[in-house]
């Protein structure tokens, strides 16, 4: 560009027309922005009280119930709409309110319209009312950093994704320091009450504060977040509280939109298999929606892993021919199971496929579960008993395994070392140097296993793709040719295709032909040829033969994908809208009508909105016992896929159509993009549509 062309360019960008073309503000934004999610019919009355609801029982943890007496009896509520109160309960209703929210752990979509759920609900009550923000998650709390939240802020984020508004942070307040410093900000502020929009966590978190901050008068509602889907909760008898979390849908159908353009990539140019690894650390909840999404050729779903029972390896141990203890699927075993899909699938010319594999489906693996357990254990003994923690006194992979196999030694007066044996050190040192590494990484704030760390995808194809070459070496492994081809080519090298059918072809009158298992190579073919009489020993072999045994060798090559953080950040489909805005308006009525303790939630999800029912969830009886950071702590139990679920049952029904492995088009499903016009958008996530229609 020349000096004379600056002016011109400077005119243009100051066109109204430039200007809109390149704004931050395009169509889509200001339709999401003016769109009102529909309320739950409960709250088309002018005034909601909670009435307690029988017929829920819960099996109460002991140490529950003796760190969170207060709440531990807390009732299952449900929110009734009222048109009028008598006169001293409206007063209470009605009185001005300041109350605090924070988001807590990583974002979902939809958090900011629980927000303005929220914002609305306390405004139309009482104007003076007041909102505050706290910013980067609980660290907002701690020390006193917060925004207050006005009109114009929420309708910047009216259905937006992100929790951009006030941000978010993982910090737990979990130290006698922390909670003082939380309770002496929210008295500062004067708040009525505080609310915590977190995961599993961050919803015991909430439990914890609502105990200590009672004689405060502060009220403490959670609200149930993650995109993994695993905050479900169901009673005791399996009644369902509370389906799914929100972000949960649109995640997955982000997720699925980028999948199903893969298996349109896949079935255009047949080159490669797609390995699409999907969040969720501890659940496949979003695998199977992924699934049940885009028909993708192979799903892994870690709790069938799990449920799996190698009978041959128990047989074989009884006879104490090996002594191997696990006898759960082991990686090599699911190695194999994935090749036996990629070979079928190349017997009938598709030399391709998308695999989803969920981000933790090692931890389902019988023999990894042994190590990260082990692992765990003895890296929480260490920083226990020392100053440094032990990836900092242990930097290096070397020096890890180094002190891992003085473990194995049983050094007199460690307590690690019994958990560590030589078998445990002779197995590990089996396993590829980056898993190792991987195993040994740093765990996360909550003392978890990174899985999002490991590359998954490339511990699992890199077996399979040492088998594979395995099988093409004994014959096993070969792309089928179609008929039509076949003949094509041989016409058009001279040759008659009948004559050379039986000597190259395990079944000649198959659709789709494959070469011979002993046919591995030119040389074994022109063996073949020579044996049939179609060839002379001082013969060379006909260019046709040579191209179709050539199109016969499969050239395996793989694209890999990680999908997490992108959904995080997705915008909320229109079910997610219109389930955080409800959420909201269901914290107001908890918090308007005293409760503290319990978790926002909506009943009758898998049914028609009108059905929907805002309820309070009481925490406490939610808690139990679980190894954190190796300890025992007391925290909600993540929900797991349910084998037995109408959902997963079909999915499995569903695997050999949707494996592909036959002539003709795969069964890909095209699912539409979150549009926002609630056309072409599913009303709720599939594996609930399928659980209701089985109800």
């Amino acid at each position: 560009m020349t000096p004379s062309d600056k002016p011109q360019l400077q005119e243009l960008m100051q066109m109204p027309e430039v200007q809109n073309a390149i704004s931050s503000i395009n169509p889509g934004l200001v339709q999401r922005r003016a769109f009102r999610p529909p309320r739950c019919p409960v709250f088309d009355q002018p005034f909601t009280v909670l009435e307690e609801v029988d017929g829920y029982r819960f099996e109460i943890d002991a140490e529950a119930k003796r760190q969170v007496p207060r709440i531990i009896d807390n009732p299952v509520q449900v929110v009734i709409g009222r048109d009028e109160l008598p006169a001293a309960e409206l007063q209470a209703y009605q009185r001005p309110r300041t109350v605090g929210i924070v988001f807590s752990g990583g974002p979902a979509p939809g958090g900011h319209n629980v927000i303005a759920g929220l914002f609305d609900a306390l405004k139309a009550v009482n104007p003076q009312s007041r909102l505050i923000g706290f910013l980067m998650g609980p660290d907002g709390i701690i020390e006193s950093e917060y925004v207050e939240i006005t009109e114009d802020l929420v309708d910047q984020y009216r259905n937006v994704g992100g929790f951009t508004m006030i941000r978010t942070g993982r910090t737990k307040i979990d130290t006698a320091e922390k909670m003082a410093l939380s309770r002496q900000t929210c008295r500062d502020l004067g708040l009525d009450a505080l609310v915590v929009v977190g995961g599993d966590d961050s919803n015991t978190n909430a439990a914890f504060l609502a105990q200590e901050m009672m004689d405060d008068g502060i009220q403490v509602i959670g609200v149930p977040k993650t995109i993994d889907g695993d905050v479900q909760v169901r009673d005791a008898d399996g009644k369902v509280l509370c389906a799914i979390s929100f972000g949960f849908h649109s995640a997955a159908r982000a997720f699925s939109q980028d999948i199903s353009n893969l298996c349109n990539d896949c079935s255009s140019d047949r080159k490669y298999w797609h390995i699409c690894k999907v969040m969720g650390r501890s659940a496949s909840h979003l695998a199977l929606e992924v699934a049940l999404q885009t028909h993708a050729n192979m799903t892994l779903i870690g709790e069938d892993l799990a449920d799996f029972v190698d009978e041959r390896r128990i047989a074989s141990a009884a006879l104490g021919e090996t002594d191997f203890t696990a006898y759960g699927i082991t990686l090599r075993h699911l190695s194999r199971v994935i090749c036996r899909g990629i070979v079928r699938r190349a017997a009938v010319g598709k030399n391709c496929g998308v695999l989803v594999i969920p981000e933790g489906v090692l931890e389902f693996i019988n023999e990894i579960q042994v190590f990260i357990i082990k692992l765990s254990t003895i890296i929480a003994d260490y920083n226990d008993k020392h100053d440094r923690r032990f990836h900092t006194a242990y930097p290096r992979l070397e020096d890890k395994l180094e002190y891992l196999r003085r473990l194995s030694k049983d050094i007199p007066g460690d307590s690690a070392a019994g958990i560590w044996s030589a078998r445990d050190d002779e197995l590990f040192n089996d396993i590829p140097v980056f898993f190792q590494e991987g195993l040994l990484t740093e765990r996360d704030s909550h003392g978890n296993f990174q899985f999002s760390l490991v590359e998954t995808d490339k511990v699992l194809m890199g077996l399979v793709q040492d088998y594979l070459k395995i099988l093409r070496e004994k014959g096993l492994y070969k792309m089928g040719i179609e008929r039509a081809y076949y003949k094509k080519t041989m016409l058009k090298g001279g040759l008659d295709p009948e004559d050379y059918a039986e000597a190259l072809f395990a079944d000649p009158t198959a659709d789709y032909l494959l070469v011979k298992e002993a046919i591995i190579s030119l040389k074994t073919l022109r063996q073949a040829l020579v044996k049939a009489g179609l060839l002379g020993e001082d013969d060379a072999i006909p260019p046709a033969a040579a191209r179709i045994f050539q199109k016969s060798v499969p050239n395996f090559k793989t694209q890999t994908h990680f999908y997490g953080y992108d959904g995080r950040g997705s915008n909320p489909t229109r079910f997610d809208c219109n389930y955080t805005y409800n959420l909201g308006l269901t914290v107001f009525s908890l918090i308007a009508n005293g409760a503290t303790g319990q978790m926002a939630g909506i009943r009758n999800l898998e049914k028609d909105f009108a059905e929907w029912e805002p309820i309070g969830i009481p925490i406490a009886p939610l808690m139990h016992l679980e190894e954190r950071k190796g300890k025992l702590s007391l925290v909600l139990e993540k929900s797991l896929v349910d084998i037995n679920s109408v959902a997963f049952q079909i999915v499995k029904a569903c695997r050999e159509e949707w494996l592909g492995a036959a002539p003709g088009e795969d069964h890909y499903r095209r699912p539409a993009p979150i549009l926002f016009d609630g056309q072409s958008e599913d009303e709720r996530p599939l594996t609930l549509e399928l659980n209701r229609l089985a109800m």
